[in-house]
């Protein structure tokens, strides 16, 4: 799995690397010369997929954000833009993701069977991508490359790759064990041939809005709210339904199976008489999971190709007769 990762970062370094130096020679109008810049981000992280969520029906978006399994994403990023309205971006972020149907939200409602479902997970998040940012209201500056103390809003499209690694709290122990290893719904066992087992790197499209601020001509302040639409519906370790649990035993050893058998299932009967069963819904398969990230991104210009030298922000006042 370790090479398997590490051959992934490389080629998606060198993809987008490629896509990076491609768009930031295509444009060059409104522009006096590509520019650089690099810098950090920081903001609260957020999953979005089967577990936990409001009341009412479970989405993949915002309504279902809650505070209690709110956690952080942040990275580093460099940044090309080859003209002021576009600005191609590459970034690498590391964090951590949450889910728990213990804080869903219940009043009485179907959400009430995933309040029953007591299903929980966290993960470590390593992400990667390469995205554009559009400034739409550049077109109607009457300057647009006098940047000091400008405000500009933007949104971003891009696209990339994570790596997760979901785990979840074993109730005999109350320690956290990796979940994929555990098949917890029969991924991979022959019995389930239509269940696959999943890979712990996916690809994702993010998607975003933010607003630019230019506290200086060569430092910049954003803040901005980008979720990951991703392809992938286990990330979370939920999506299909309960097997049987003496498959967890003719399939792995008896002590694996154990942990198996109580993560899998932490209702309240679990899997006796009047608890969840083979064939019972666990998860909503056809609804991919995704994450969100809303927070600060710090920049700071590197330099141009171009003749123009940046101006201090700090100007001389101007005598005019």
């Amino acid at each position: 799995m370790k090479q398997t990762l590490h051959s992934f970062w490389g080629k998606c370094s060198v993809l987008l690397l490629f896509a990076s130096l491609t768009y930031s020679s295509s444009f060059s109008q409104y522009s006096d010369g590509t520019y650089w810049e690099a810098g950090v981000q920081l903001g609260p992280s957020n999953f979005l997929g089967d577990l936990g969520g409001n009341a009412g029906k479970g989405t993949g978006f915002l309504k279902d954000h809650q505070f209690k399994t709110t956690r952080f994403l942040g990275g580093i990023f460099a940044e090309a833009y080859p003209s002021e309205w576009l600005g191609i971006r590459f970034a690498l972020n590391i964090g951590s993701i949450e889910g728990d149907d213990n804080f869903t939200k219940a009043n009485g409602g179907i959400e009430e069977s995933r309040k029953a479902r007591n299903l929980d997970f966290k993960s470590s998040i390593q992400e990667i991508f390469v995205a554009a940012e559009v400034y739409p209201f550049v077109f109607f500056e009457y300057e647009p490359t006098d940047v000091y103390h400008k405000l500009r809003p933007y949104f971003l499209v891009g696209v990339g790759g994570f790596h997760f690694n979901p785990k979840g709290k074993d109730p005999a122990t109350g320690e956290y064990v990796n979940l994929r290893p555990l098949h917890t719904e029969g991924q991979g066992f022959p019995e389930h041939p239509d269940r696959k087992q999943y890979s712990l790197v996916q690809v994702s499209i993010p998607l975003g809005v933010g607003l630019k601020y230019y506290i200086t001509e060569n430092t910049t302040l954003s803040f901005e709210v980008i979720q990951r639409k991703s392809f992938c519906d286990k990330i979370d370790d939920v999506s299909t339904e309960y097997i049987d649990p003496a498959l967890f035993y003719a399939n792995m050893d008896a002590a694996t199976a154990a942990v198996a058998e109580r993560v899998s299932n932490k209702s309240a009967n679990g899997y006796t008489s009047g608890g969840y069963g083979p064939g019972d819904k666990r998860g909503t398969a056809n609804n991919n999971d995704s994450y969100f990230s809303a927070g600060f991104k710090l920049g700071f210009r590197l330099f141009t190709n171009s003749d123009r030298s940046w101006r201090n922000s700090t100007r001389c006042p101007v005598i005019r007769f």
